[in-house]
């Protein structure tokens, strides 16, 4: 499904997964539409599919998916129709698929990670920057310097925030669909680099805290549905681009390396091309050997 957009989920399938054997083991390739489901969705059904694999059966399994939707009774009428034109849609949502981009790991410890929030919040005075944060923002500062961008050049972080438990009521942990929405924590180069860790961390912190999953949003969106592309705009291939953009999502509470389907843990996982674009961080929990 290299290519396919989200908007061709109608005439295009949903989901599509690939088993391919090998001389040595198994590779398992699934991919998602993501209208339809986040990372979150995702890794739920990924995990209770290979415990089904494993267990030889659908019962005593983990909580099955929720599909209910009564969370939108009463907002709007479904299906919504969302008008617009092909001729419209910008190239840069089916951008080329290149194999010219460089992709590094790096591993943070339990214990470094737990320095860099310490460090973050004693910088600012508060108990309030997580982990996740403090991280995020060490990384921010450190692309920013080694990008070797002019002081006064915007610069953005782009993050998928799940909304889950953000809704009122919250949506179940098992919710089956696509609970998320992108955030812009924005500065520029200057400011970012002369403040210290604790600002960065702070800054994404209010961004991401200030974030409403009312139900007036739902109703105001759906008053005048849009195809928004916003998340992945603006993400340079070059620092002379007027906006600077650095996008992360997944995210390390996904169970991603514990899935057995009855032929042990995986040795590796890897995302898919969808994911092969420049400034993107992605991050996942760390397997040990």
């Amino acid at each position: 499904m290299n290519g396919v957009l989200n908007y061709e989920g109608v005439p295009k399938p949903l989901l599509a997964v690939q088993v391919t054997e090998l001389i040595d083991g198994i590779f398992v390739g699934c991919t998602m539409n993501h209208c339809v489901v986040d990372g979150s969705s995702f890794w739920h059904f990924f995990n209770t599919w290979s415990e089904i694999s494993r267990s030889g059966s659908d019962e005593n399994f983990q909580p099955p998916p929720v599909f209910d939707r009564q969370f939108l009774d009463g907002v709007f009428d479904l299906p919504i129709h969302i008008r617009f034109s092909y001729s419209k849609i910008p190239d840069k949502l089916n951008p080329p698929i290149s194999l010219n981009y460089l992709q590094g790991v790096f591993h943070f410890s339990k214990e470094k990670t737990a320095q860099l929030k310490s460090k973050a919040n004693a910088e600012m005075g508060t108990h309030n920057i997580s982990s996740l944060q403090a991280l995020i923002a060490h990384l921010w500062r450190a692309v920013t310097r080694a990008s070797h961008l002019n002081l006064d050049q915007e610069i953005i972080y782009k993050i998928s925030v799940g909304l889950r438990q953000k809704l009122k009521p919250p949506l179940p942990k098992e919710y089956l669909g696509n609970a998320l929405q992108g955030v812009h924590v924005k500065s520029t180069a200057g400011e970012l680099l002369q403040h210290e860790l604790g600002w960065a961390a702070l800054h994404i912190n209010k961004t991401i805290a200030s974030l409403t999953a009312e139900q007036e949003v739902l109703e105001d969106w759906a008053k005048t549905p849009t195809v928004s592309s916003k998340l992945r705009e603006n993400i340079p291939t070059s620092t002379t681009s007027s906006t600077f953009s650095l996008l992360t999502g997944s995210s390390p509470q996904f169970n991603v390396h514990g899935n057995d389907f009855r032929w042990g843990r995986p040795v590796a996982v890897q995302s898919g091309s969808a994911n092969k674009m420049n400034e993107d961080a992605e991050f996942t929990e760390a397997v040990l050997a």
